[in-house]
């Protein structure tokens, strides 16, 4: 029997699109005299808790078999591009914490250290370290969100609420550095708002103490499961060559065999002096994703050790007199100094003509800026290279073949957030 697809009353374009493909596929079929049976087209999204935010998938269903996949993005687009480069450099940090939400201290220093790379400056040792600390801290809590989400989805909610447990650890952690649990703006150009309270590098020493034995716990609760195992084990395999033609990166590129970090490839914040392994899968399949972020949040904590063991002192900004901000205690009893912080705050940056790219390997891969400068304080073009947003290109390769109950594991072994993908 010729397959046609369900009527749908004043479908999207979307819709209208893959419904028309299913039409002329019907055709097609017909002609040949194949004996096929009913397609439907069926919306998961965006709406959807296993979507993780506002993706919508247009699927073509013979059965529970997915056929045909077709992404639909942009309900969450916010235009943050053309937003900064209508604002001073420092004036977009608190748009980057808004781009992969459950990362905002590493998404803060990934632009800042782009904006320095254009103004050619060098962080103090300290300063780096800082900043070694905010990223490695956002990749465990980013793990353990996408590890906590993946897992509740396919039915494990025991491990969703041991991993979001340790995440409020982290956040105590945010909220003694930063003031903010969530949303941080730590970061600025040419440094950090404020050194490390005294009391933070203990507090962060005993959240690591306690944190292995609990990753270790997930670890027992889900490798060897049974149901956990059969519902990822060989379900949305991502070869080699297809990894590296989509372009993807993060854990989803490394799951696939291929060891490309930028922390090793093009190190920045001196992470070729910190000793950490680069973890890579073999077969690229829900289950290699799962374990490469199993063990990178090990690796992460081990970076953390190091950094707490050979912490420097000294200054944590840079010494750029005219282009940053004089301290608060001057600015309040100096004139001079306040008329300097008048300027710097309303005309911002004094950044040289030119253009340059910085990329740092976020939680969901390389987190990339494109600045185009003409001199000023504010760029001419600003692009941002958002690693959740090339990840989901692959879906409608990855998902055809697959039944529709491997959706939810695939989606959460991919592990995006819809915040930088429609930013």
């Amino acid at each position: 029997m010729p397959f046609t697809t369900r009527e749908i009353e004043n479908p999207d374009p979307v819709t209208r699109v893959v419904a028309a493909d299913a039409a002329m596929r019907n055709q097609q079929a017909e002609q040949a005299g194949d004996d096929i049976g009913e397609k439907m087209v069926l919306n998961m999204g965006p709406s959807h808790p296993a979507t993780h935010g506002v993706l919508r998938l247009v699927l073509e269903l013979d059965g529970e078999i997915i056929t045909k996949a077709t992404p639909d993005v942009g309900f969450l687009h916010r235009g943050d591009e053309k937003i900064a480069e209508n604002m001073q450099y420092n004036q977009f940090v608190p748009y980057t914490d808004r781009l992969d939400y459950l990362a905002p201290l590493a998404n803060n220093v990934a632009y800042a250290l782009a904006v320095e790379k254009l103004m050619d400056w060098e962080i103090p040792p300290r300063g780096k370290a800082i900043r070694v600390i905010c990223c490695e801290l956002a990749r465990i809590s980013a793990h353990l969100m996408g590890l906590g989400a993946m897992a509740l989805d396919l039915g494990a909610m025991t491990v969703f609420l041991y991993t979001f447990e340790e995440r409020e650890k982290i956040y105590d952690l945010c909220e003694l550095l930063t003031g903010a649990r969530f949303t941080t703006s730590y970061t600025r150009v040419g440094g950090q708002i404020r050194d490390l309270p005294a009391n933070f590098i203990p507090q962060l020493a005993k959240f690591l103490e306690t944190f292995g034995p609990k990753l270790d716990e997930c670890d027992n609760l889900l490798t060897r499961n049974r149901i956990f195992v059969d519902r990822t084990r060989d379900i949305g395999v991502i070869p080699r060559d297809r990894a590296v033609a989509y372009a993807l990166s993060g854990p989803n590129l490394r799951g696939s065999g291929i060891e490309h970090d930028l922390r090793r490839k093009h190190p920045y914040l001196d992470y070729d002096q910190y000793d950490f392994e680069v973890v890579t899968g073999t077969t690229g399949d829900c289950y290699d994703r799962y374990l490469v972020r199993i063990e990178e949040m090990r690796q992460s904590a081990k970076i953390l050790c190091q950094v707490i063991d050979k912490l420097p002192s000294g200054p944590i900004n840079v010494a750029d007199w005219k282009n940053m901000l004089p301290p608060k205690s001057r600015v309040m009893t100096k004139m001079e100094e306040l008329i300097h912080h008048f300027i710097v705050v309303t005309e911002g940056l004094k950044a040289p003509p030119g253009e340059i790219y910085f990329a740092a390997e976020n939680p969901k891969g390389e987190l990339g800026f494109y600045i185009n400068s003409r001199g000023g304080g504010v760029p001419h073009r600003l692009k941002i290279r958002a690693p959740s947003f090339v990840n989901l290109s692959i879906l409608s390769e990855l998902l055809p073949g697959c039944m529709m109950s491997d959706v939810v594991a695939i989606l959460g072994s991919l592990d995006f957030v819809m915040g930088e993908c429609d930013r």
